[in-house]
């Protein structure tokens, strides 16, 4: 009889998937052997968390299991952890994990399922340390969503990554996530087994299609433009305990409305330091538009403006957020925290601007989209006011068009660099095609680089773009036919460089043949992050020993103006203005501290730092 009912529950199941799309199925023979489908799992600051995804747990199976690791060649059991439902997810942590060794793990069910991986080691002495970066997972047919990620998954068992970072639209199904999920799980699973895995999630993995989060506010339309969200909150606490929950522990986990979590923090591994964000949880929605601008916005019920003669600079509503007073102060602790990081780096779901000027089809330009985080502007530039501090360089996904932009909040350039990367699988073509090219382009550049200003009147420079060919205008394709692929950051750790690499789909990024899109690699420096071309120097600083934490302070209110790890014993900090400031030399609670330190446009100045 248990074996009838089983037969028939697993059944209804893949029933449901195929209803979905046809071309997507679970196993056929998911028995209590097969239970578990695939674990994430991040260490931070020698602490363990482990995510383990089930198939569903039936017939009175226990809803637990355990977590071993293998000791002298024996499985030795040192956790176990309920099995949440909805969602069938276990969660084990461990603290003080030892990460300079490599160790197995098996994740047991019942004593009959088994489930093993590898956690490694921590590869902080490694002189380089490398990204995968994934984002938009289409399961749509039609624009290639049904090919295998076979591609995808070979080329990443090659390289051998240190990390691997789902920046959002892992699921692209907005009411069966669990089971395009488990999907997801069965293309990826035997990378993410293996290797510590970011995973943050974006509006269509919680059953939208666009997202302004307001601080989890409930949205009376699909389309979420009001604000908040639109799927119950059960639905998106789900979302975000299968993806985020094996995430180092959240900043403040403080609930937002509706009782959802958050789960920003940040990851330190293999040297670096990795900032994760929730760039559009606590966006606001467009609900006062019409408030402010009844001109542009009478009913605020659009998304985007088609109007070349609207001037969006009107569109910066006063009190409008985007990543929230809560991230922002996340951000400002970050930035000072270097212990056991050499470079840092922010992981977003898409990029602070509007690098797009097309969107799904390419017969009218788009002037404004609120999609982006180009809007709100003072939301957009307080983000990128406090990222810059720390040279970090922005990694995102989204906007299924694949940029690499220098950002500009008062000039052209005085902020830091942003990579966004191509859909995994892409339903919605973009393209940047401006009818001006860009100025101060470099020479033999592509037209659509150089100097612009964004729809919402932000400026960028816009150094790479993955566009859609000509041909692809009219007809688009499948995969590489519409700039499908992915993206490899290398990190150079001596030399403070860092190489950006974005590659198609359906080729071997080990055969030196083999080309990436047009206009990359791209290597830039980690200083290039906050590097303006109007600045002030601090003295020159010399110090007894090498890599010391410099952090630089106004002297007037104390506020952060930027922290580095230098580079051997010489530095000296440039300021944006001419004032007084307060330089901190060295780490813990005794820096080495020079007060009112004056800057000017040329330094001559020294100063001897013994440590």
């Amino acid at each position: 009889m248990k074996k009838q009912f089983l037969f028939i529950s697993l059944a209804l199941i893949c029933n449901l998937y195929i209803q979905g799309q046809e071309f997507i199925s679970l196993p056929k023979n998911i028995m209590p052997e097969n239970r578990i489908a695939f674990s994430l799992y991040t260490v931070h600051e020698n602490i363990l968390k482990l995510n383990v995804q089930f198939y569903p747990i039936i017939n009175f199976e226990p809803f637990e299991a355990t977590l071993e690791i293998e000791e002298n060649g024996k499985w030795v059991k040192r956790a176990d952890a309920p099995i949440i439902y909805p969602g069938y997810t276990s969660l084990f942590r461990i603290e003080n994990w030892d990460d300079t060794e490599e160790a197995k793990y098996r994740v047991v069910h019942n004593d009959k399922a088994f489930y093993e991986g590898i956690i490694r080691k921590n590869p902080i002495k490694n002189d380089t340390f490398t990204l995968a970066a994934l984002t938009c997972n289409s399961v749509y047919p039609q624009h290639g969503g049904d090919i295998s990620r076979d591609d995808i998954v070979n080329n990443l068992k090659k390289l051998q990554p240190d990390l691997i970072f789902f920046s959002g639209d892992q699921v692209y199904d907005h009411s069966q996530h669990y089971l395009y999920w488990l999907k997801f799980g069965t293309d990826f699973g035997e990378l993410l087994r293996n290797t510590p895995t970011i995973c943050i999630v974006d509006d269509h993995d919680v059953g939208q299609g666009n997202i302004w989060g307001d601080g989890g506010t409930i949205s009376p339309t699909l389309s979420g433009i009001s604000g908040g969200y639109y799927r119950p909150a059960e639905y998106v606490k789900e979302v975000e305990r299968a993806q985020t929950s094996h995430l180092p522990d959240a900043y403040d986990p403080t609930p937002i409305e509706q009782g959802i979590g958050v789960y920003y923090t940040d990851l330190k591994w293999g040297g670096l330091s990795f900032a994760i964000l929730e760039d559009r949880k606590f966006k606001s929605g467009l609900l006062d538009l019409p408030k402010y601008a009844p001109d542009i916005f009478p009913d605020g019920t659009r998304d985007a403006i088609f109007d070349p003669n609207i001037d969006t600079r009107k569109l910066d509503i006063p009190g409008t957020k985007l990543l929230g007073d809560r991230q922002l102060k996340f951000l400002e602790d970050w930035t000072t925290d270097w212990e056991n990081a050499e470079m840092k780096t922010v992981l977003t779901q898409t990029v602070f601007a509007m690098v797009n000027n097309y969107t799904g089809k390419h017969d009218r330009e788009i002037i404004a989209d609120f999609d982006t985080n180009g809007w709100p502007q003072t939301g957009r530039n307080k983000a990128l006011a406090v990222i810059r501090k720390s040279f970090s360089p922005m990694i995102g996904g989204d906007q299924h068009l694949a940029t690499f932009v220098k950002h500009g909040i008062d000039d052209w350039g005085d902020a830091g660099y942003s990579f966004v990367t191509p859909a995994i699988a892409n339903y919605w073509m973009r393209w940047w095609d401006p009818k001006v090219p860009g100025k101060n382009k470099a020479k033999n550049a592509p037209y659509y680089t150089g100097d612009f200003l964004d729809g919402f009147q932000n400026k960028i420079t816009v150094e790479a773009v993955g566009n859609p060919s000509e041909e692809q205008k009219q007809e688009g394709g499948k995969l590489s036919t519409r700039v499908a692929g992915f993206g490899v950051i290398k990190y150079n750790k001596p030399n403070r460089t860092i190489t950006f690499e974005c590659w198609p789909r359906n080729v071997d990024i080990m055969d030196p043949n083999q080309k990436q899109y047009v206009g990359w690699p791209i290597i830039i420096s980690q200083m290039d992050n906050f590097n303006p071309k109007i600045s002030f120097e601090l003295p020159t600083l010399k110090l007894s020993k090498e890599n010391q934490v410099v952090t630089v302070k106004k002297n007037s209110t104390k506020e952060v103006v930027s922290s580095i790890r230098t580079i051997g014993k010489t530095y000296q900090p440039k300021v944006l203005e001419l004032g007084s400031y307060v330089i901190e030399i060295g780490e813990g609670n005794t820096p080495v501290t020079f007060f009112e330190v004056p800057s000017a446009k040329k330094n001559p100045k020294v100063l001897n730092v013994t440590l």
